[in-house]
């Protein structure tokens, strides 16, 4: 049927290819279903927190963002439950329209407040915040300096940008003062944007490294706090607060769909910028907006950050039992400083069966490969909650050593 297709659009200056050429040559997919490796969209059918349950089986989710553990947290669930009585399922509109609701504005002058900013925006999804963000201040001439590692949401803002991009290596000073210093004529604006903690390896953004050089060379700074508001930081706001450099950073972005236990996104900043943007940015205008019952959860979730520190304390001792027990096992964590810790294994395929068997023991992972990590650095995300229990952490180790061991991992 695909030749045929084809042979009916050809033409006298040569075959024309057919658009779905890419998606019949996509056969990796299909393949690791056939193995029963195949690890994605596995549906959870009923939910605890710390444990799911998929395919009739119980596991311990170490796979999940729920920093915090407050997607179940009672308050949280009577709030959205109070707000779909009395706001309805959804707003129908954009909040430029007709899909402003007070819980919205609420939610905006809160987080200002928490975040010690002047102003804040919220979008409907954490990937709209930076693709309505980025996208909207950067302009012709003006230039992104971006870390190779960004959330794909950061990198997809800069090509959607008018603006150019200028990618510097991890983490990398040298490279990125090398690039600061190639652009150093350029009479465009210039941002600087990297995320707080890197999603997939844990590590920190070097921020103390960073500002100096921003100075140096006037440009500005925008933190994605995603991974690390509400988990970093005297008070939970991030990274910025974790370094004490929270008034050298101009913009701050997060999202709703980690500590924040709903799904959603926000920008922080000057008033002048956000309402810049809330006034010109596409992905703004023309999504509905947040659904009320998950700004209900957000302004809930936030009470609790600020009331319950000791949240966090347990999440960063959870999160380093774990990293030390990896490590002492043998396996790599990389250079993870939070609660995201990577075992990374480096090939694709060992990453697989590593999830499978890792599965079969109870324990709920996520294995990640290229693109979403470079090449050769296939790994078994793990992530871990406030409420993980010692029991079920301890476990989650037994797990990782009886397959570990069995595979020749360690």
């Amino acid at each position: 049927m695909h030749s045929a297709f084809r042979r009916s659009l050809g033409s006298p200056r040569g075959e024309i290819l057919d658009l779905f050429d890419k998606c019949f040559k996509f056969t990796r997919a299909r393949e690791l279903m056939a193995s029963g490796l195949y690890p994605y969209f596995r549906a959870i059918t009923a939910s605890e927190a710390t444990e799911v349950v998929i395919e009739g089986r119980r596991t311990i989710m170490v796979g999940s963002n729920n920093y915090l553990g407050l997607t179940h947290h009672p308050e949280v669930v009577e709030a959205s439950r109070n707000a779909i009585t009395k706001y309805g399922s959804g707003c129908t509109g954009s909040r430029f329209l007709n899909g402003t609701l007070d819980l919205h504005v609420e939610l905006e002058e809160r987080l200002a407040r928490f975040m010690n900013r002047e102003a804040a925006l919220t979008f409907s999804t954490g990937f709209q915040t930076n693709l309505g963000s980025i996208a909207t201040l950067v302009g012709k001439n003006d230039i992104i300096y971006c870390d190779r590692e960004n959330h794909a949401s950061i990198l997809d803002a800069c090509r959607l940008s008018y603006g150019d991009t200028r990618k510097y290596k991890h983490n990398d000073l040298a490279d990125l003062e090398r690039l600061l210093e190639f652009n150093a004529d350029s009479t465009g604006g210039k941002l600087l944007v990297a995320d707080g903690v890197f999603s997939m390896f844990g590590d920190l953004v070097d921020l103390p490294g960073i500002v100096p050089l921003a100075k140096r060379y006037g440009v500005r700074i925008a933190i994605d706090e995603a991974h690390s508001v509400g988990v970093l930081g005297e008070n939970g706001r991030g990274a910025c607060e974790h370094y004490g450099l929270e008034k050298d950073v101009d913009l701050i972005l997060g999202t709703f769909s980690k500590s924040f236990a709903s799904i959603g996104g926000f920008i922080a900043g000057p008033d002048d910028v956000v309402h810049y943007i809330k006034h010109h940015s596409r992905p703004h205008i023309f999504s509905a907006a947040i659904p009320p019952a998950a700004a209900a959860a957000v302004l809930k979730s936030l009470e609790i950050i600020q009331r319950e520190p000791e949240r966090r304390v347990k999440l960063l001792a959870n999160a380093d039992r774990m990293r030390g027990a990896f490590r002492e096992m043998g396996f790599d964590t990389g250079s993870s400083m939070t609660p995201v810790v990577p075992i990374i294994i480096g090939d694709q395929l060992r990453t697989f069966e590593f999830w499978k068997n890792l599965f079969l023991e109870g324990v709920f992972t996520n294995p990640v490969t290229s693109p979403a990590v470079p090449p050769g650095m296939d790994l078994i995300r793990t992530s871990y909650m406030a409420t993980h229990t010692d029991d079920e952490l301890d476990r989650v180790l037994e797990a990782f050593h009886k397959v570990g061991t069995s595979m020749g991992l360690i």
